[in-house]
């Protein structure tokens, strides 16, 4: 039986092959230092629009745990003494008023075992489901991730999470690029500025889906149900 996602800009998978066992949602940095108040971007001085998505993803969590899809979450973070963050990131991130490592409101910023690294209560993993800890903008980079989804056998990820012009697309870039089909959940995203997160979904799009297709929680949600 194949199965398509209504998406643009084509039907989502390109070959119809969706099922429980081969397709993985991921969300994306989901943390208090993205998304809370006192966090590394709040810090920065944005506007909290990370937090929009919260309740989409909820919904799509839900939804797939219910079906027996494979769950990964991932968390961007840095060993306590930094040694595994880039001087030139660590730079930006001071010049911006928000130095990586710094201490703030929900401890040292993106520092692992902080409570700015945890994941937003809302959406804490479930016993189970994996947590990818990277130390870039990227899922793949220093991580087990390709490994982890060949080993469970999954071609097709759906992605959520923040930033979108950031993480988000890095990740789904690089997915594009190790042959993984990717579909991104457009209200289940959002970045630190409304533009930005347009401009990335937009992007997805061109050359007929240059790194895959878009769709939304709603659409996904009514084609996924009992299969």
């Amino acid at each position: 039986m194949t199965v398509f996602i209504d998406a643009e800009p084509y039907k989502w998978p390109y070959n119809g092959d969706l099922t429980k066992d081969n397709t993985c949602l991921i969300v994306i940095d989901m943390q208090v230092d993205f998304c809370a108040k006192g966090g590394y971007v709040d810090q920065m001085g944005y506007p909290l629009y990370t937090r929009e998505p919260i309740d989409y993803i909820a919904n799509i969590l839900s939804c797939l745990r219910k079906e027996g899809f494979h769950i990964i979450h991932t968390r961007e973070g840095h060993r306590p003494d930094l040694s595994d963050c880039p001087p030139n990131k660590l730079w930006r991130s001071k010049q911006i008023g928000a130095g990586i490592g710094d201490v703030g409101p929900c401890g040292r910023i993106l520092v692992q075992g902080e409570p700015g690294w945890e994941i937003i209560p809302e959406l804490s993993p479930l016993p189970g489901e994996i947590v990818i800890d990277k130390p870039g903008k990227g899922s793949f980079v220093g991580t087990s991730l390709d490994l982890i989804l060949r080993n469970k056998g999954i071609k097709n990820i759906i992605f959520t999470g923040v930033t979108t012009d950031v993480c988000v697309h890095t990740t789904m870039r690089d997915a594009n690029d190790m042959g993984y089909e990717c579909l991104l959940l457009e209200d289940c995203c959002a970045a630190t500025d409304p533009a930005n997160h347009l401009a990335a979904v937009d992007m997805v799009k061109k050359q007929n889906g240059v790194f895959g297709a878009v769709s939304n929680s709603k659409t996904l949600i009514q084609s996924l149900s009992g299969i």
